[in-house]
């Protein structure tokens, strides 16, 4: 009996599968990539640092403003004309030197008439002097009643009282006529006159200008009371140390990130906390003789002089936000490790963290193409990045 056949599709079919195998053997023949017997990926290059404790400088930054030293509004003590502008708007004053002059005839005038009360006052003194000394003999020898001699008295004491309130008087008159001549209590720049010549001046209640002390000027800032309250435990417990003396040096910097040359010296920090903003009111003196500075500016205070003594800093690119919080990768026998960290201060590309032990290698670049457990090949980092501390 014949062999049966194979059908059209069957013997496709074995077609179709020889050339499978034969190009699965020549894909095997042929190919030049290495074989890995473990089936595990190439450990990935990366560049690490030795963390190294060091005392790292640290400073505390907040925005501020600038303040004349003294600001003095100018008000007339006297009602009357205004005649006269005797400044320059917007140069310097001195303390004591005229800017305004009113019109000074009704307060000559009132003077006159006080010291003229005066004179009287006097004149009636001394009438009443002579008579309580004539009359005081004949009332020994009961030449006069002595009711004549207790009214002489009397008056005596009259006219004495009229002579002291005549003397206020022509002192008040004299006191006002000084007045007219409107001088500026302290030495500063002057703002512009709110009052033009000729107006008729309601005594204080009249602003004619304002004189400002510009050297020093004022740095006012807000503390946070959370920042306060951290800052003073962590000097109490050592965790921050002052590097000259028990306080502060003051560092300013300008809103485009410039630093000033000069200096301010912290002199006020107030105990009570604005229940409005949360922070506390500090004040620093900044000396300003060039006069570069102004009052009304914006500033930022950077609050320096104190370190952190033993601290680990790294590379802000080394630290990573996971599920869990910051954390940071170490080369730890070829595999990368996560190990949490808590940032503590920003110290210019730096960052110091709390987690880390001496000697930890960590891992700086290379970070986004790694996990846990993953092998790498640490290198130096390549951009020369500095030890933290250093």
């Amino acid at each position: 009996m014949p062999a049966p056949q194979p059908t059209p599709l069957a013997a496709m079919s074995y077609r179709v599968l020889a050339l499978a195998a034969a190009a699965i053997l020549l894909n095997g023949c042929g190919s030049d990539a290495p074989a890995n017997p473990n089936g595990a990926p190439p450990p990935a290059p990366v560049s690490t640092l030795i963390a190294t404790p060091a005392d790292i400088a640290v400073s505390f930054s907040y925005p501020a403003r600038l303040y004349g030293a003294r600001e003095v509004e100018i008000r007339p003590r006297v009602s009357g004309i205004l005649l006269k502008r005797n400044y320059v708007e917007g140069t310097a004053v001195q303390a004591g030197e005229s800017l305004f002059q009113i019109d000074p005839v009704p307060f000559e005038t009132a003077l006159a008439r006080a010291e003229a009360d005066l004179a009287a006052a006097r004149a009636r003194l001394d009438q009443t002097r002579r008579e309580a000394a004539r009359l005081k003999p004949l009332v020994a020898v009961k030449a006069a009643p002595q009711r004549d001699y207790d009214d002489a008295v009397s008056a005596q004491a009259i006219a004495n009282a009229d002579l002291l309130a005549a003397r206020a008087s022509a002192r008040q008159a004299r006191l006002n006529l000084g007045y007219t001549k409107v001088a500026s209590p302290i030495s500063g720049i002057s703002a512009r006159a709110q009052q033009p010549e000729g107006s008729l001046l309601a005594g204080p209640e009249s602003l004619l200008t304002v004189v400002t002390q510009t050297d020093p000027l004022q740095v006012r800032f807000g503390l946070p009371d959370t920042d306060r309250a951290r800052i003073e435990g962590e000097l109490a417990r050592g965790a921050l140390k002052f590097t000259h003396g028990n306080t502060f040096s003051v560092a300013l910097s300008r809103r485009d990130g410039s630093r000033l040359d000069a200096t301010a010296t912290l002199s006020f920090t107030d105990v009570r906390i604005d229940p409005r903003t949360g922070s506390s009111e500090a004040q620093a003196e900044l000396p300003n003789p060039a006069q570069r500075l102004h009052p009304g500016e914006f500033v930022r205070v950077h609050l320096e002089g104190v370190v952190r003594p033993n601290a680990i800093a790294v590379p802000q690119r080394a630290v990573l936000e996971g599920p869990q919080g910051r954390f940071v990768y170490l080369a730890v026998d070829g595999k990368a490790a996560q190990r949490p960290v808590t940032p503590m201060e920003w110290v210019g590309d730096t960052v110091i963290v709390d987690g880390l032990a001496a000697g930890d290698e960590v891992i700086v670049d290379g970070v986004l193409k790694i996990g846990p457990g993953a092998p790498v090949a640490a290198t130096p980092p390549a951009d020369g990045a500095a030890k933290p501390g250093a």
